[in-house]
């Protein structure tokens, strides 16, 4: 009981758990990215929606970007706070713009994708990850 209730954390279960939250996270919205991809590369006209005024195909472009290009980072753990920042702001775009007037039925899934991106901005990718290897690299170097 008394371990069930422990508050101290699990350095090695938290990089790992942050290995498989980042590799989770990034692998389902790797799926949304790639079917938006598919639109990009097919070619014709686009039709897609513009909830910020930049225009249908700049839209798309920037959707694209972040959720098949900047997961594919995250999953990497490849300048993993960096690449949080767009799929942050796409999913507040997403959730408060295009989603504004439907019930939260419609919204939970993107706040739940955004609380995550949000924790990973804030812990970062943990120690199984590309970027732990820079900053590894990057200490040795100022020595």
């Amino acid at each position: 009981m008394k371990r069930l209730f422990n508050t101290n954390f699990n350095n090695a279960a938290l990089h790992f758990m942050l290995l498989v939250l980042r590799v989770g996270i990034a692998s389902f919205m790797i799926v949304h990215g790639y079917q938006k991809l598919g639109w990009l590369m097919a070619g014709g006209e686009i039709q897609f929606g513009d909830p910020i005024g930049v225009g249908m195909t700049a839209s798309l472009y920037l959707t694209v970007f972040a959720e098949f290009f900047c997961s594919i980072f995250l999953l990497l753990g490849l300048g993993t706070r960096l690449a949080t920042i767009p799929l942050i702001i796409t999913m507040i775009v997403a959730v408060f713009i295009v989603h504004a007037p439907d019930g939260f039925d419609k919204k939970e899934i993107g706040l739940l994708y955004l609380l995550v991106y949000v924790f990973l901005l804030v812990s970062g990718p943990g120690k199984y990850s590309i970027d732990h290897i820079i900053s590894k690299s990057l200490y040795r170097r100022k020595r």
